[in-house]
Parts: structure tokens; sequence; C-alpha cells
């Protein structure tokens, strides 16, 4: 696609990209899986004729559910074969992405983890209707089912997600707070002062996808997850970074050894302790840290 083009399909395309990359990563969580979703729904936009499109935004968002939801069935049986943990590729976002709140917690490491146990018609659904508010006509014709059906379908996911759903994260605020005191003690290896961040029952999740060391189950309880990572800093060779950055909209760590990216660490904030830890160590999903991604609901 030539985006130098100035023509009425590209312009149309464009000016509703970030809301077509948020709906293919929202279904995904992956940020390569989802440019490929866009390129394969340029490639059926350019083929369509713009002037007898009624709803240009609402044909692109069905086109993109389709792609999407054909590659998420193929992606959930490669993920059954990941090498541990998997977890979402992390985007850095603008700041602006966390102060929206109901964008912020759509593309949370632990939200995008809960939609990840829900069947692909059933994410398909739950994210169109509960993160973009589309209505049950339009998704149905999207999905290839009855409205009837999708309303049943929806009715399933939403009881699944709110009974999996974390509690209240912390405000932006809080969470860059808590984030800090995290950062100096990894930075130290301070066993003590992680233990004072980490809730009792926190859980970590790292992925490594067998090209890094990584837990291969997550780990779960403040005292093993502070020797974990102090164990671990202790062992390496070289001299450890950690800068704050907004990934997915909410606090989070970009790590450096040596000056080299080493991974990213997500958080979950909850009475100024951390409840969750996601730790993406993967290069291969590594390549969205280097610039802001744009995401709107819009």
């Amino acid at each position: 696609m030539d985006d130098g083009a100035t023509d009425p399909a590209t312009e149309a395309f464009l000016a509703h990209r970030a809301l077509l990359f948020t709906v293919a990563y929202e279904m995904l969580g992956s940020a390569a899986d989802a440019e490929d979703v866009l390129q394969e729904t340029w490639l059926r936009w350019a083929a369509a004729d713009p002037g007898q499109v009624r709803d240009q935004r609402a044909y692109l968002v069905r086109i993109t559910t389709r792609q999407a939801l054909n590659r998420l069935r193929s992606v959930k049986r490669r993920r059954e074969a990941y090498v541990g943990s998997w977890l979402p590729e992390p985007l850095l976002t603008a700041p602006d992405v966390a102060e929206d709140a109901e964008l912020a917690e759509s593309v949370s490491m632990a939200l995008m983890l809960v939609l990840e146990t829900l069947s692909p018609a059933e994410r398909a659904v739950f994210v169109l209707r509960e993160v973009f508010d589309v209505g049950y006509g339009e998704i149905a014709a999207a999905v290839g089912r009855s409205p009837s059906a999708v309303r049943q379908i929806a009715h399933r996911a939403r009881r699944h997600v709110e009974a999996r759903r974390p509690r209240r994260s912390a405000s932006s605020q809080e969470g860059r707070a808590v984030l800090e005191s995290f950062r100096r003690a990894i930075e130290t290896g301070n066993p003590q002062v992680l233990l004072e961040v980490l809730a009792p029952d926190v859980v970590l999740m790292s992925d490594g996808g067998g090209v890094r060391h990584a837990a291969l189950r997550p780990v779960t309880g403040a005292e093993r997850v502070a020797r974990m990572f102090a164990g671990g800093i202790g062992r390496l060779e070289g001299a450890l970074t950690a800068e704050p950055v907004t990934v997915n909209g909410g606090a989070a760590l970009l790590v450096r050894l040596d000056g080299e990216v080493d991974g990213v660490v997500a958080v979950r904030v909850e009475d100024a302790r951390i409840t969750g830890l996601y730790y993406v160590r993967n290069p291969r999903k590594l390549s969205h840290i280097a610039s802001e991604t744009p995401l709107t609901l819009r």
C-alpha cells in the first residue's frame, strides 16, 4: 500500500487505520498479526467500490473482524504449542492512552490475558460489543452468525470475562509511584524492598518464547517472586537499568542489560501493591516498543 497516495479509498483507510489496528490487536494480542490483518483488510478494501459503501467505518471494521477471526483460529492452535507462558505483545503507547480509562483497560495485559481464555467467536463478539459498542446486527454480519446467536455469545462471553476480570486497578499516578519503588528494587537487587511493593498473592508471568530464559509457569507469592528477581539479577553479568514507560496504557518498565533491550515488565497495581507482573523477554515480541503505537476506540 502506498501511504503517499491520495485517492478516496486510501484516505478512508488511513482515516480509520488506528481503529482497525486496535480492533485487530484486541482480538489477537499480537501486533505483528494485527499488522498482517490490516494488510489483508486493505487488499479487500482496495478491491471494493467506496462509492457503493454507505458506512465506510462499519464496512472496514467488518472486514478487519473477519480477517482477525480467521487468523485467531489458526494462532490458537499455534499458542497451544508455545514454550512457557504466552503474553500479549507489548505496545509502547502515548500517555493519553493511560488517561482514557476505558481504552487503557481494554488493552491492559491483565484483560488481554482474560480474553485469551475465550473461544475465537466469543472474543470477537466481546471485543466488538463491550469494547467498541458495535450493534448486534453489525456484529452478526462480521462474524457470520444470526443476531440472536450473537446475543447469546455476548452474554456467555461477558459472564466469563466478569468472573475472571481483575479488580479495579489503581490510578495511573499511583501505578507510576509503585512502579518507581519496584524499579529501584530490581536495579539494586534488594529483596526486602521488593517484598514491600509486592502483594502477598502477586503473580509473575514471564514470556521468553523458548528464545530467552523465563519461568515456564506462573510464579505465585511475594517471597517466591522476590527471590526469583533477586536471584536472577544477582547472576547477571552486566549493568541492569529500567526505564519507566507506558505500555498498553499502563505503567511499565523497559529493561536494558548493558544498554541492550532485555524485555518489558508491565504491572497491575491494586491498593498500592503490585498484584500482577508480566515480563516479556521474547525478542520477537519487542518490535513495537521503539515508537508509540496509536490506539483508539473510535
